[in-house]
Parts: structure tokens; C-alpha cells; sequence
């Protein structure tokens, strides 16, 4: 997981998450993120943000305007 890319996507990705309704995983990836910051382990991060790429990727395939492009590229960037 790239740290500092998964900083400046952790807010967009929470709040594309709430948008579409998905509201339990945008609370479960927001905790991990707070929980990594204090702890420095990645594990719940990764997990609850590899949901999030799957889910937006779901999304995408139902209807390409749901989720920006970019935003599920850079996801998948971060996590690699």
C-alpha cells in the first residue's frame, strides 16, 4: 500500500462510498484509516479499501457514470 497516495484518496473514496449508499464500508475504511494513523498497520486499510475498489468497479459495470475512472485507477494504484 503507497501511504501517501492512499492519504489524499481516503477521504474521496469515503465519501463516493457514502454517495452510493454504501454506507457500512465508507464507516468500517474511515475507522482503518484512523486506526492505521495511530498504529502503522496497513491490514484494515487494505482490506476495507480493496472492498471499496471492488465495489466501485461493480458499480462502474452497472452504470460508467457512478464512478469516476480516475478514482477507481488511482485506488487500485495505491494498493499496489
Amino acid at each position: 500500500m503507497n501511504v501517501a497516495k492512499m492519504s489524499n484518496l481516503v477521504t474521496d473514496v469515503v465519501g463516493k462510498l457514502e454517495k452510493l449508499k454504501n454506507t457500512q464500508l465508507a464507516a468500517e475504511l474511515s475507522w482503518c484509516w484512523v486506526s492505521f494513523q495511530n498504529d502503522q498497520n496497513p491490514a484494515g486499510v487494505i482490506e476495507k479499501a480493496s472492498g471499496a475498489l471492488v465495489f466501485f468497479q461493480e458499480a462502474r459495470e452497472k452504470n460508467t457514470k457512478a464512478v469516476a475512472k480516475k478514482l477507481v485507477d488511482e485506488l487500485g494504484k495505491a494498493l499496489a
